[in-house]
């Protein structure tokens, strides 16, 4: 049975919660929670100096956040971050520290919270940090480089043991399925799938199947089976889908029966394939920001193909085109007729609906090349799919990936 009192408590911990989201100084506070700021003591009193050390603070654009007029902020000192810093990994748990991170960087302009290996060294890594990193690069003083390398390293770590096993066990099963025969040698036959397929010539008084096919596998696995180009498009609105398709690149490089290229583009493009073994080397030869030349792109990747009908090209590019005067839609097409395997994803990223060119995604999917975005998670059972040829538009769809409209 509730009490009154524990009514109270329970009254008392939700205007807590409001008295922390709103802020000391907001009049919605004070009127729905008078007398709360009182009420905060010990962790909560920490919690809400660091909640308004950000959100209280004026952004880089002289804004305010949650309407306070209390002149928080993070801008004094490099000692006042590294409190700052080490309070919100103390009170909140790791992917709210990278949140606020990022907000930090992002509304109160904090660019030398990565500029200082000491501040440097106290964030949370996360993909986003090593995207902001990486378009920083340039600006990255020699004492922090090194500290800027070990950040970006270990979040390469941390994705390659979540990424790489299962990017290569899809591959190997994709190629098995694509390399099955009806004419295999006894040590190539797959049984389970022999006995299934001749289930309909079981003999009751032999209690036995009596294969009419075999299905098994040809002996191709010593050999080069697909040809994988991934083209990169190093816009700056590209950047967590550069860091996820990089580790990719360097997961597939590793599969042998995969001949494995890795392409970046701006108005340039740049051949990174032999850096697939060095991802952090590749990283940081990645130029994030600039234009973009998607037809040059595309025709560099069109003379580096040898074996069409074996080839998987995968364009990560939101499809803005910065170069007039190219048709990149007609060359992914002439490539699609060759037989390449083509296949636009929008964004390689764990965020939502990303922002891409409508038209130019109608265009390629009216002429048979999906486009849609795809969660790195996603990802391997794609490529499983790109190299058994399948309908990859409708795989998407199924997959309840973000598809173009």
């Amino acid at each position: 049975m509730t009490t009154a009192d524990d009514y109270r408590v329970h009254e008392g911990e939700r205007l807590r919660r409001w008295r922390m989201v709103l802020g000391a100084d907001s009049s919605d506070a004070a009127e729905m929670a008078s007398g709360a700021e009182g009420s905060l003591d010990g962790d909560d009193r920490a919690i809400d100096a660091a909640l308004g050390a950000l959100y209280d603070a004026p952004t880089s654009s002289g804004a305010r956040g949650r309407g306070s007029k209390r002149a928080g902020g993070l801008a004094a000192s490099a000692p006042n971050v590294a409190r700052w810093l080490g309070d919100i990994r103390r009170y909140f748990p790791a992917g709210v520290v990278q949140v606020m991170q990022r907000d930090a960087i992002e509304r109160l302009n904090l660019q030398r919270m990565l500029l200082e290996p000491e501040l440097l060294e106290a964030i949370e890594p996360d993909i986003h940090l090593v995207s902001t990193l990486l378009s920083l690069q340039h600006l990255l003083p020699d004492t922090t480089r090194a500290t800027a390398r070990l950040v970006v390293g270990k979040v390469v770590a941390q994705l390659h043991d979540r990424l790489a096993q299962p990017t290569a066990q899809a591959v190997r099963g994709a190629l098995a399925r694509s390399a099955r025969t009806r004419r295999p040698l006894p040590g190539d036959i797959d049984w389970n799938r022999t006995i299934r397929a001749n289930l309909a010539n079981y003999q009751p008084t032999l209690k036995t199947v009596i294969p009419d096919k075999l299905i098994g596998y040809s002996r191709r696995a010593s050999a080069v089976q697909r040809e994988i180009i991934i083209a990169i498009d190093q816009s700056g609105s590209m950047s967590d889908s550069v860091v996820y398709a990089s580790v990719f690149g360097a997961a597939l490089g590793s599969v042998r029966s995969l001949q494995t290229r890795l392409v970046s583009f701006d108005t340039a493009v740049v051949d990174l394939t032999e850096q697939l073994n060095e991802p952090i080397d590749l990283l940081f030869g990645i130029q994030l920001g600039g234009g973009t030349d998607i037809n040059r792109a595309m025709a560099y990747c069109q003379s580096i193909i040898t074996r069409p009908a074996d080839t998987v090209l995968i364009v990560v590019s939101d499809l803005y085109e910065g170069t007039p005067g190219g048709d990149f839609v007609a060359r992914i097409a002439a490539m699609a007729r060759s037989g390449v395997t083509c296949v636009a994803l929008l964004a390689l990223s764990d965020e939502g609906s990303p922002s891409f060119d409508r038209g130019a995604a109608s265009a390629l999917a009216e002429l048979g090349v999906p486009a849609f975005a795809c969660t790195p998670d996603a990802f391997p059972d794609l490529l499983g799919a790109a190299i058994n040829r399948r309908d990859l538009g409708t795989w998407a769809g199924g997959q309840g990936l973000v598809t173009r409209p």
